[in-house]
């Protein structure tokens, strides 16, 4: 649910969770209606992510930004740590002047047990 994600400042016990062997287990998430900067620069894509220790094997995550049924930019972490990692995204121009509608923004992660 997006009320577990939903804080300005993290909270690492507020979160939400793939199963514990997840094949091909996604998560989509809609942004906050996002105006157009206006700018091709600046554009950052947060997240964090971490796997269980009880996982006991290699989880490899797979992260999209997405417009529509379009990709804007796409992200691989291969093998993924137990502690909490932070993911900074910075779009290249390209990837930024692609997005036409801001509102329509929107985050996909895929994790793989490996």
């Amino acid at each position: 649910s997006w009320s577990v994600i939903d804080e300005a400042v993290v909270d690492d016990a507020d979160k939400t969770v793939s199963p514990l062997a997840p094949v091909n287990a996604i998560l989509e998430l809609g942004l906050s209606n996002i105006e157009d900067p206006q700018v091709s620069t600046g554009h950052i894509v947060r997240y964090r992510y971490q796997k269980s220790a009880a996982a006991g094997t290699q989880i490899d995550l797979y992260v999209r930004l997405l417009q529509g049924v379009a990709e804007i930019a796409a992200w691989t972490h291969l093998n993924i740590a137990n502690g909490w990692t932070t993911a900074a995204q910075t779009l290249t121009g390209p990837q930024a002047d692609a997005i036409t509608n801001y509102p329509d923004l929107r985050l996909e992660a895929k994790a793989n047990q490996v």
